[in-house]
């Protein structure tokens, strides 16, 4: 029992060595990468930065994006071979332009669209004022015509 405990935990220590990253001596580079990881969007995730997930496709992105680095590539050229090889999605804030336009502008028009219906239901329902007079003249009508119908009812013949 003993040497299937020792055996398993050598296992776990060994595929835990096996995944943590491997250490990098240039501290620049890693600064660089990690700069670069925060502008480029986890293909998997869609919300969060290729720095901050933990999918796999994100971690196959991330050494992709080192060996690039690696081999003496500037981040705009990283970006222009990840934005041609996955399109302007894996850019974490999309450039605008044409095609982009309903994304960036979009807030904007349901903003402006929702206000615009807002003042066309306050407008049909007319002034608070006229509506409030019109309301009290029915109410002293609904009375008198109940105290009338009371009268009626309770008077002897």
């Amino acid at each position: 029992m003993r040497a299937l405990v020792a055996a398993l935990t050598m296992l776990v220590i060994t595929l835990a060595i096996a995944q943590a990253p491997a250490p990098s001596s240039d501290a620049a580079l890693d600064a660089r990468l990690k700069k670069l990881e925060m502008e480029l969007r986890c293909l998997v995730c869609q919300n969060q930065t290729l720095a901050d997930s933990d999918a796999s496709l994100a971690g196959d992105l991330r050494r992709e994006v080192r060996a690039l680095a690696v081999a003496g590539k500037s981040d705009a050229e990283i970006k222009d071979y990840l934005v041609a090889r996955y399109g302007d999605f894996v850019l974490y804030n999309p450039p605008v332009k044409t095609v982009t336009w309903l994304l960036w502008f979009g807030p904007l028009l349901l903003l402006v669209a929702g206000g615009g219906i807002w003042l066309i239901v306050v407008r049909r329902r007319g002034g608070g004022a006229a509506d409030a007079a019109a309301a009290s003249d029915a109410a002293a009508t609904r009375d008198e015509t109940i105290a009338k119908a009371r009268q009626m009812l309770y008077e002897e013949p």
